[in-house]
C-alpha cells in the first residue's frame, strides 16, 4: 500500500471525531471501543453464568457485529479492504483447528477454531478501521474498562463488595484475581497514550487518578507474573514517553501540568497504597493487608525456596514439564487444538495428579503441545515481526513515521506484557484479554498500512471480488445466529449445572442429605444434571463437583454415571477414574471395579487415587494383610490421600489393629484439619479401655475434640463423647 497521506496530518491531540461523523470506519471503531469497554466492565452477579462465558459473549458480538457494519460500508464503496501477513498467523491456527477435529478431541478443537476466528476478525477489522485519527476513540474504551474493572476490585479489597462471585479476591469481574490483573497490566501502555493525549490539568488529572487506580488494582492482587510485567512497563512506558514526547503532545502542556502529574500519580499510588484491606478473605490470607504491602509480599515470595518446593510455582512446573514431554512426544502435529487438558495425564511423572487444571497455564508451551509445527509457526512469525516493529523504532527522520512510532510503541510495549504474564497464566484465552492482544496487533497492522510502500507485501489492498462484500455479510449473518445459539445453550448448560451443585452442596452442609425432605431436591438435582448433560456432555467444570456430593452421601450409583459422563470425554483422568471404580466397589461390582482400576492404573500407576483403591478392593476381597501391608508402605513413603487414611482405620477397627487406626487419624489430624473434630472423638474411642486402654489419651483426645469444635456445637459435641468420660471433661 502506498502512504496514507491524509492520516499523516495531525489531529488535535485527544479529540475524537465520533459525533457527526459520517465515515462508517468511525463507528465500527466506536463499536469495538464499547465491546473493549463492557468486556472487563461488566460482570455476572449470579454464580450460574460463569464470567468469562459473559465476556466471551460480549466480546463476539461485538466483533461480529463491528464486522457486518465494516462489510456494509464496503459494499457501498469501490474501494477494496487491506490485508496484511499477520492474519495468516490465526488463520493458520484456525485452520489446524478445524482439522484437528478429524483426529483430536472434536469439541475443544472446534472451541478453539471459533477463538481464533474471532480473534483474526477482530484483527481485520481493526487492520481496515483503525486510522490514526480514530485511535482516541479506541483506547478510550480500552482505559475507561480498565478503570471500571479496577474500581470493582478496589471495592472488593476495601470495601468487602459482593456483587460478583468470586473465588481469589480480589477478582474484580473475572472470577479469579490473576485473570484480572493479567488483563489490567497491558492496558497501562494505552492509559499512558491517553494520559500524553490529555490537555487542560483537569483533564490531565482525571486521566492521572484513573491511571492510579488501575495500578493500585493490580498491586492488590499481588499477581506475580502481572507484578513483573508492571515492573517492566515502569522502565519502558517513562522511555516512551520521554523520547516521543513531542509528537505526544507533552511539550504543549503548561509547567503546572508537567509538576503534577507525576506528582499526583506517585501520591495516589504511594497514599492508598497504604490503606488496609475490609476484605476478611484477603486479611486471611496475611499475604499483606495494604496493596503496597501485599505487592512487596508476593514479590519477595520469589525469593522463598518454599515457593519452589510447595507453593503454586511448583505446581505449575509440574504442569510445565509434562508439557514439555507432551511436546517431545507429539513435536510435529501436536496432540490438537484444545486437546491439552485432555492430553496432560499421560506425560505427567509417576505420582503426579494435576487433572484439575484445563491449561497449562504458560501460553507458548501450550500452543506448541497442541498445535505442534503450526504453533512454532505462529510464535516465530509473530516473534519476528515483534522484533521488526522495535528495530523501527530506533529512529525515524520521514514525516509519517515520526507521527506513528508513539503508537507503535505504546502498542508493542502492551503485546510485550502480555507475552511476559502469557509465561504463568493463560490470558490468551479469556475474552477480555485476548481481544486486547488481537487489538494491540490490529494497531500495528493498521500503521503497517498507512507507512509501507507498494512493493511491501505485508500490507497490501485484498482481492475483492465483486459480490464478495455480500457474501461475507451472509457468512457474518450466519454467524452471529450461530454465536446466538451457543450462547443461549451455554447459559442454558452453567444454569442448570451450578443450580445442581449448589443444591447438592446445601443438602451436604445440612449433615443429613438422606433424609427423606430432601427427595424433592435430589430428583431436581439429578434432572438438571441430566438436563446440563444431554446438551454439553463436554462440559467438565462443575458436573463432577454434584458426582462427588452424590457419593458423600453413599448415593453410588448416581455418582458413578455422572463421573461416567465425565470420562467419556476426558478419558485419562485418574482421579475420576478411581471414584468410579471405587463407586462399584461400593455397589458390589468387583469386575467393573477392577476394570476402572487398571484403566487408572494404565495412566498413573502410582497416583494416591489408584492406591487407595486397590486397597479398598483388597479390603472387599478380603485380603486384610495384603491391604495392611500397602497402608504401610504408603505410611512410611508419606504417599497418600484421604481415601488411604479411611481405610486405614476402617481396617484397623475391623482387625483390632488400634496402632494403625489410631496412627490414620492422626495423620488426617495434621494433614487434614477439617476433620480434627471426628478424629479426635473417634481417637477418644481408640484409648478407651474397650480398645488401646489408655484413659489419660482418651480423656485429652475428647478435650481437644470440644475445644476445637465451634461454640454452637460444643454441646453436641460433648454428646458424642463416651459417657463414662464425659464427668471428667
Amino acid at each position: 500500500m502506498g502512504v496514507d497521506q491524509s492520516a499523516a496530518i495531525e489531529q488535535e491531540p485527544g479529540q475524537s471525531s465520533l459525533p457527526g461523523n459520517r465515515d462508517p470506519a468511525a463507528w465500527v471503531v466506536g463499536l469495538l471501543a464499547l465491546t473493549l469497554f463492557l468486556a472487563p466492565a461488566v460482570g455476572a452477579t449470579t454464580e450460574r453464568l460463569l464470567q468469562d462465558t459473559l465476556k466471551s459473549m460480549i466480546v463476539s458480538f461485538g466483533v461480529l457485529l463491528a464486522a457486518l457494519l465494516w462489510c456494509w460500508s464496503m459494499a457501498r464503496s469501490a474501494e477494496p479492504p487491506r490485508w496484511h501477513a499477520l492474519l495468516w498467523l490465526p488463520i493458520g491456527l484456525m485452520l489446524y483447528a478445524f482439522g484437528s477435529m478429524a483426529w483430536s478431541h472434536t469439541y475443544l478443537a472446534a472451541v478453539e477454531a471459533i477463538r481464533w476466528f474471532i480473534f483474526g476478525l477482530l484483527l481485520w477489522v481493526g487492520l481496515n478501521t483503525l486510522r490514526r485519527e480514530y485511535l482516541p476513540i479506541l483506547i478510550a474504551g480500552i482505559h475507561w474498562g480498565a478503570v471500571m474493572a479496577s474500581l470493582w476490585a478496589a471495592l472488593q479489597f476495601w470495601a468487602d463488595l459482593k456483587l460478583f462471585p468470586q473465588g481469589p479476591n480480589p477478582a474484580s469481574t473475572f472470577i479469579n484475581r490473576n485473570f484480572f490483573a493479567e488483563y489490567a497490566v497491558c492496558t497501562l501502555p494505552f492509559s499512558a497514550w491517553l494520559v500524553a493525549q490529555g490537555r487542560g490539568l483537569g483533564q490531565v488529572s482525571l486521566r492521572v487518578t484513573t491511571t492510579a487506580l488501575v495500578v493500585l488494582a493490580i498491586l492488590m492482587t499481588g499477581t506475580r507474573s502481572a507484578l513483573m510485567a508492571l515492573l517492566m512497563l515502569t522502565v519502558l512506558l517513562p522511555w516512551a514517553l520521554y523520547r516521543y514526547r513531542q509528537r505526544l503532545g507533552l511539550t504543549q502542556w503548561s509547567g503546572l501540568t508537567r509538576r503534577m502529574a507525576p506528582a499526583m500519580f506517585v501520591l495516589i499510588v504511594l497514599g492508598l497504597g497504604l490503606v488496609g484491606s475490609g476484605n476478611p478473605k484477603v486479611l486471611a490470607e496475611q499475604r499483606g493487608s495494604a496493596p503496597l504491602e501485599r505487592a512487596f509480599s508476593r514479590a519477595l515470595s520469589l525469593t522463598e525456596s518454599s515457593e519452589y518446593s510447595v507453593g503454586s510455582f511448583s505446581i505449575r512446573a509440574v504442569m510445565w514439564k509434562a508439557t514439555l514431554r507432551m511436546i517431545a512426544a507429539r513435536p510435529f502435529f501436536g496432540v490438537g487444538a484444545g486437546a491439552w487438558e485432555v492430553e496432560i495425564p499421560l506425560h505427567q511423572v509417576a505420582g503426579a495428579q494435576i487433572e484439575d487444571d484445563f491449561y497449562a497455564h504458560n501460553e507458548i508451551l501450550q500452543l506448541l503441545a497442541e498445535y505442534g509445527l503450526a504453533g512454532w509457526a505462529f510464535l516465530l512469525a509473530l516473534a519476528a515481526y515483534l522484533a521488526r516493529v522495535a528495530w523501527t523504532l530506533r529512529g525515524s527522520a520521514a514525516e509519517p513515521e515520526q507521527a506513528e512510532a508513539p503508537v507503535r510503541a505504546l502498542a508493542l510495549c502492551s503485546l510485550l506484557a502480555c507475552l511476559l504474564v502469557s509465561n504463568a497464566g493463560f490470558p490468551w484465552r479469556l475474552a477480555s484479554s485476548g481481544a486486547l492482544f488481537a487489538v494491540s496487533l490490529a494497531i500495528l497492522a493498521a500503521s503497517d498500512a498507512r507507512l509501507m510502500p507498494r512493493s511491501d507485501q505485508r500490507a497490501v489492498a485484498a482481492v475483492w471480488r465483486v459480490g464478495s462484500d455480500r457474501a461475507m455479510m451472509v457468512v457474518l449473518v450466519l454467524s452471529i445466529g450461530l454465536a446466538l445459539f451457543l450462547s443461549l445453550q451455554a447459559v442454558k448448560v452453567e444454569g442448570r449445572l451450578v443450580r445442581a451443585a449448589q443444591l447438592a452442596q446445601s443438602m451436604t452442609q445440612s449433615g443429613a442429605p438422606n433424609d427423606p425432605r430432601w427427595a424433592s431436591t435430589k430428583e431436581e438435582i439429578l434432572s438438571l444434571v441430566d438436563q446440563g448433560i444431554a446438551i454439553n456432555p463436554h462440559y467438565r467444570k462443575i458436573t463432577p463437583i454434584v458426582a462427588d456430593e452424590l457419593a458423600r452421601w453413599g448415593d453410588w450409583q448416581n455418582a458413578v454415571w455422572i463421573w461416567d459422563s465425565v470420562v467419556a470425554s476426558r478419558p485419562h483422568i485418574v482421579a475420576i477414574l478411581a471414584n468410579i471404580g471405587r463407586g462399584y466397589a461400593q455397589m458390589g461390582h468387583l469386575d467393573k471395579a477392577h476394570e476402572y482400576l487398571e484403566r487408572a492404573r494404565s495412566v498413573q500407576p502410582h497416583a494416591l487415587s489408584v492406591g487407595s483403591l486397590e486397597i479398598m478392593l483388597l479390603m472387599r476381597a478380603g485380603q486384610d494383610e495384603r491391604a495392611a501391608a500397602l497402608i504401610q508402605s504408603a505410611f512410611s513413603g508419606d504417599h497418600y490421600d484421604l481415601d488411604t487414611l479411611h481405610a486405614a482405620y476402617a481396617l484397623g477397627i475391623r482387625s483390632r489393629n488400634w496402632p494403625m487406626a489410631i496412627e490414620a487419624l492422626q495423620r488426617r489430624n495434621r494433614a487434614w484439619p477439617q476433620y480434627a473434630v471426628d478424629s479426635w472423638l473417634k481417637l477418644g474411642d481408640l484409648y478407651s479401655p474397650a480398645n488401646a486402654d489408655d484413659p489419660k489419651k482418651a480423656i485429652e483426645a475428647y478435650r481437644q475434640a470440644i475445644e476445637l469444635a465451634p461454640p454452637q456445637y460444643r454441646k453436641q459435641v460433648r454428646e458424642l463423647v463416651d459417657p463414662a468420660y464425659r464427668d471428667s471433661l
